[in-house]
């Protein structure tokens, strides 16, 4: 309960003694369980609002499912690649002869080039 061990408890309640005092001590004591009893009955009320809300539908929902900690992002990529779904990498064909090497700069460059006297070509939405 709220990090604390029994004999934490007990030396905070010798200080509350001491500081309070034998005179105020039940008073405050009622006063405590007066409050425990008060929250309580308020948390039932709000867990019986809450059931009456929901309805038979909370009981359907499988709660382990939702747990966050299940979520273990290795996990999920090692089953992502690993699915055999349709999705994932599928393997080139081969082919008979040898692949062509890509355009290079030039065959770019060339694809991009424009006259003299044109402006060159820019997308002034790309920045």
């Amino acid at each position: 309960m709220f990090g604390i061990n029994g004999w934490e408890f007990g030396i905070i309640l010798v200080v509350a003694v001491i500081v309070i005092g034998p005179e105020r001590l039940p008073k405050y004591a009622e006063q405590l369980g007066a409050f425990v009893r008060t929250a309580r009955g308020f948390l039932k009320d709000a867990k019986a609002r809450v059931d009456d809300e929901l309805g038979d539908q909370v009981g359907d929902v499988d709660w382990s499912k939702l747990d966050p900690r299940q979520y273990d992002p290795r996990r999920i990529v090692r089953e992502a690649l690993l699915d055999d779904d349709g999705l994932g990498a599928t393997p080139r064909p081969r082919t008979a002869g040898p692949v062509p090497p890509p355009p290079g700069p030039a065959a770019a460059g060339a694809a991009l080039s424009v006259g003299p006297g044109r402006p060159a070509p820019f997308d002034d939405e790309a920045t």
